[in-house]
């Protein structure tokens, strides 16, 4: 299997990563009911972010914090729902990429559910 290495890889990495969170009943809502996620263009932006952290392009201005944030203050964000990103995306690396920087990503990921959960924690203790 090859390892990421183009904007064209991550494209693929997350439609495969959205076909798997939109057929699971116990996070699709999120993005289907509560965000209303329009794919074609949210698909692109995704990309941006991604290419940015692995391949070093640059290019994603939005505040993913406060994304997240906003999104918490419609519907709980909770803990297990980013397990259940979490183990989408992962899989979604293993079944498409190996390599050094199929495992950068997978930790940046965790990385970013990881905060995202501490922002959240702390945003509720603040409010």
């Amino acid at each position: 299997m090859p390892d990421i290495q183009t904007q064209e890889d991550l494209y693929l990495l997350v439609d495969e990563f959205y076909k798997k969170l939109l057929a699971d009943d116990s996070i699709s809502y999120i993005f289907t009911d509560v965000v209303k996620i329009k794919l074609e263009e949210h698909l692109p932006i995704l990309v941006t972010f991604w290419s940015q952290g692995v391949l070093g392009t640059g290019g994603y201005s939005k505040n993913l914090t406060q994304i997240h944030l906003d999104v918490n203050e419609k519907e709980y964000l909770s803990p297990e729902l980013f397990k259940i990103w979490l183990n989408h995306f992962n899989n979604a690396v293993d079944e498409n990429f190996k390599g050094q920087k199929a495992e950068q990503i997978k930790t940046q990921a965790l990385s970013i559910a990881t905060v995202m959960q501490i922002k959240i924690a702390q945003n509720k203790t603040n409010n």
